[in-house]
C-alpha cells in the first residue's frame, strides 16, 4: 500500500514539474517574442521619403488701369520653376497596441503622407511700368500658383504611389515577423493574413 501512494506520491511531483517548466518555457517564449516585435515596430519607428523634382515654365501678368479705365499699367515676367518634391511617412507617429495574452499586434494609427515642396524660382524678361512694379503680394502670388502646378504634376506622377509603397515595405516587416513567430497583425478590426493585404492599409494612393 505504502508503494502504491508513494508511486502515486512520485507520479503527481513529476506531472507538476513538467507542467511547471513547459509554463515557464512558454512564458519565457512569449516574453522573447514580445520583445522581438517591440524591437522591431521601433526599427521602422523612421522617415519614410520618397523624392523627385519638377519643372515647370509659365507667363505671369498683371495690370492695372487709370483715369477711368483709359490708362493702364502692365507688369510681365516670365517664370521657371524647378522644384524639389519629398513625400513622407514619419513612421514615429505609427501607433500600435500589442496583447501578449491573444498574441495580437494592432495597428490603431497609421499617418498620413506629408509633402514637402522647395521650389527654386527664376524670373525672365521682366517688364514693368512705374505705376505698376513688381510687389511683395506679386510674390506671394506667384509662389501660390507655383505651389498648385506642382501638386498638380505630383498628383499626375508615381510619386505618391512610390511613397506608398515604401510604406507597405516597412509594414510588410511587422508583418513578416509576426507571422513567423505565429502572433496575428491585425489593422481596423480586420486580421492580415497576407502581404497583399497591406495595401488596403494605405487607402487613396493608388
Amino acid at each position: 500500500m505504502r508503494k502504491i501512494i508513494l508511486g502515486i506520491f512520485i507520479a503527481l511531483i513529476v506531472v507538476f514539474a513538467v507542467r511547471y517548466f513547459a509554463d515557464k518555457e512558454d512564458t519565457g517564449k512569449l516574453t522573447e517574442s514580445s520583445a522581438l516585435i517591440e524591437k522591431q515596430i521601433k526599427n521602422v519607428g523612421k522617415l519614410v521619403v520618397t523624392e523627385g523634382s519638377f519643372s515647370q515654365v509659365f507667363t505671369y501678368e498683371n495690370s492695372k488701369k487709370f483715369y477711368l479705365d483709359v490708362f493702364s499699367a502692365r507688369k510681365k515676367a516670365l517664370i521657371i520653376v524647378n522644384a524639389k518634391v519629398a513625400i513622407s511617412y514619419d513612421l514615429r507617429k505609427l501607433k500600435t497596441e500589442m496583447d501578449a495574452n491573444t498574441k495580437t499586434i494592432r495597428i490603431t494609427y497609421i499617418p498620413e503622407p506629408e509633402i514637402n515642396i522647395n521650389p527654386d524660382i527664376e524670373y525672365y524678361d521682366v517688364k514693368q511700368d512705374y505705376l505698376n512694379k513688381f510687389e511683395a503680394k506679386d510674390y506671394n502670388t506667384i509662389k501660390k500658383r507655383v505651389d498648385q502646378l506642382v501638386r498638380e504634376k505630383i498628383d499626375k506622377s508615381n510619386l505618391k504611389r512610390n511613397a506608398a509603397n515604401r510604406l507597405i515595405s516597412e509594414l510588410s516587416n511587422i508583418y513578416l515577423l509576426t507571422n513567423s513567430l505565429d502572433w496575428t497583425l491585425m489593422y481596423n478590426g480586420q486580421v492580415i493574413t497576407q502581404e497583399e493585404e497591406l495595401k488596403q492599409l494605405v487607402p487613396n494612393q493608388y
